[in-house]
């Protein structure tokens, strides 16, 4: 590769990262053709992007961005998984490569910022998908509204209760209505 190509390649992976929500770094060995097409397709499903380059370009392109803690993370033939979107929808697609054995391992990554190590990235793959979050969310919010409506509702309802129940007793002692009729 000559120095110009090397350049751009840097560029690239500089101006990925400067888009990314999370980057993760993996080992790949062995793999076939076909397994490494369908864990790309797979990462391309969640929005992401699974890049290899060499890891001093790498370094060169993580300095001075959020990212930079993924150095100490690389070594040795690795790949670089991006994406742009949802965090967890990656981190779930990424856990999934168990199937692949010991041909995939995840290092780690970082998101926003963060250092994660593999085990965080396992549990943060154990998150609900972001619509149950967000409902959960909305469920919580509006729970003490709700509360306050039925404090207010309730000395009215008291009320009507005690009416109806004085109407119930006035109404069993009263004395059964009197025919006029003689037989």
């Amino acid at each position: 590769m000559r120095k110009e190509q090397k350049g751009a390649m840097v560029a690239r992976l500089a101006e990925n990262f400067s888009r990314a929500s999370i980057a993760l770094v993996s080992e790949y060995k062995g793999m076939t053709a076909g397994e490494s097409d369908d864990m790309r397709r797979r990462i391309r499903a969640a929005r992401g992007e699974f890049r290899v380059a060499k890891n001093t370009l790498l370094r060169r392109a993580l300095k001075d961005t959020k990212f930079s803690a993924l150095e100490e993370q690389l070594g040795g033939p690795v790949g670089l998984i991006v994406s742009y979107a949802d965090p967890i929808e990656l981190a779930k697609t990424v856990i999934s490569f168990k199937d692949f054995g010991d041909k995939f391992k995840l290092r780690g990554g970082v998101l926003e910022g963060k250092p994660l190590t593999a085990e965080e990235i396992s549990a943060m793959a154990a998150l609900p998908p972001r619509e149950v979050i967000f409902a959960q969310l909305l469920g919580l919010l509006q729970a003490p509204a709700t509360r306050l409506a039925r404090l207010l509702n309730e000395p009215g309802s008291a009320m009507a209760r005690v009416v109806d129940a004085i109407g119930k007793k006035v109404g069993a002692a009263a004395p059964a209505p009197v025919s006029t009729e003689q037989v």
